[in-house]
């Protein structure tokens, strides 16, 4: 019998010290899982506000459940959209103060619908370096002229928009970068877009809940308000749920629902989860405490890992990377933290760029400033084993 097709590509991988495998918990997610057999302290849950297992959301999704069953049985535009879903849609646009919301079942439909509805071929779509696979995707898709600008070198994009004979304009963003927690500069972004008659497509996936008044995130924490912009949320990280949902104006927010082929042709979101996101966004806006823990987190870190090997860039957020370099180190660090009960996944391309794998600490509300130092404490002794084996 002859080798697979696929043989030699996964023996490629393999040697690059890129090939993935699926890591197995037992339990509920948080700041300590169970993971083949042992009890780790984990930094690699995009649940930022410690929500996911809430008792007043587990209690919203049950009461959802008796309410609404399990499954939406249609899509959203045969019989899926039921009243817990426009309520729902309606608190979002509400929360981030924009006129109208449109619910997805992930960040990645809700990216990859609202870019392939609002751009067509003719189009001009100009798209940061270092955006998110889904911002990627959703571009190509569109079938628009996409013109890829230097990670967040707003001259260069000026160029760019200035250059373009294309009619209709998108700049694609990222408004906190998932791999380096750096944020773009929305205001100055707007007031481009708005020079040059562009649409501004910005993707919050790790600012809503985390950043500005209340938690209601980017808009929020610059102040920013235009009419040239659409927004997307993600609810399955510090919302704690999932889903996702696309705001702006009106007629921009239509016209991802006419031509949005992940909304048009999804089974729509589980209303039991609709039904707890309501109580998520209570809890997010209510409890300011959580954003001022992850703030003392990130500053004991930061400070915590001063003078270890590796590069930590500037990051305010939850999200806060440790580049290590090549692949193989990077996953020999996971493994040395691992081995000392501490779970922090290795990240490589080409999820990041070559030669930038990392270790992509994340940190949550749920976690102390004593769990910090416990993973200050690991990483300083595989730093001390590292440098006696060199």
């Amino acid at each position: 019998m002859s080798e697979s097709p696929f043989a030699a590509r996964l023996q490629a991988l393999e040697r690059e010290s890129l090939l993935r495998r699926h890591r197995i918990v037992a339990g509920p997610t948080g700041t300590r899982v169970r993971m083949n057999g042992a009890d780790l302290l984990a930094f690699c849950s995009n649940d930022y506000l410690g929500l996911a297992n809430h008792p007043d959301l587990v209690a919203a999704a049950t009461a959802g459940l008796a309410r609404y069953g399990v499954g939406a049985g249609s899509s959203a535009l045969v019989t899926g959209h039921m009243e817990v879903h426009e309520a729902l849609t309606e608190a979002l646009a509400r929360f981030v103060g924009l006129p109208r919301a449109l619910l997805f079942s992930s960040g990645y439909l809700a990216n990859v619908g609202a870019i392939t509805a609002l751009a067509a071929p003719g189009d001009a779509i100009f798209s940061d370096a270092l955006n998110h696979a889904s911002l990627i995707d959703g571009c190509r898709l569109s079938r628009a002229s996409v013109h890829r600008y230097p990670h967040l070198d707003l001259a260069a994009l000026e160029r760019l928009l200035a250059g373009t004979p294309a009619a209709n304009r998108f700049v694609v963003t990222d408004l906190v970068f998932s791999m380096d927690g750096d944020l773009a500069p929305l205001p100055a972004l707007v007031s481009l877009c708005e020079r040059y008659g562009a649409w501004l497509v910005a993707d919050d996936a790790h600012g809503f809940g985390v950043l500005g008044r209340e938690g209601r995130g980017s808009l929020a924490h610059f102040g920013i308000a235009s009419e040239r912009l659409v927004y997307v949320g993600t609810l399955g990280k510090a919302a704690g749920v999932a889903g996702a949902f696309v705001a702006g104006p009106r007629d921009a927010v239509e016209v991802v629902l006419q031509g949005a082929r992940t909304h048009i042709f999804s089974t729509a979101f589980p209303p039991a989860l609709a039904h707890a996101l309501a109580a998520s966004l209570e809890i997010i806006a209510r409890d300011e405490w959580r954003r001022a823990r992850l703030a003392a987190l990130v500053a004991r870190l930061r400070s915590g890992v001063a003078g270890l090997p590796w590069r930590l860039p500037a990051s305010e957020t939850p999200i806060q990377p440790l580049i290590v370099g090549e692949n193989a180190a990077a996953l020999a660090l996971s493994d040395a933290l691992r081995a000392r009960g501490v779970l922090v996944p290795a990240i490589r391309p080409p999820t990041v760029l070559p030669g930038t794998a990392r270790l992509r600490i994340s940190l949550s509300a749920a976690h102390s400033l004593e769990d910090v130092d416990t993973l200050v404490a690991a990483l300083r002794e595989a730093a001390a084993a590292e440098a006696a084996r060199a």
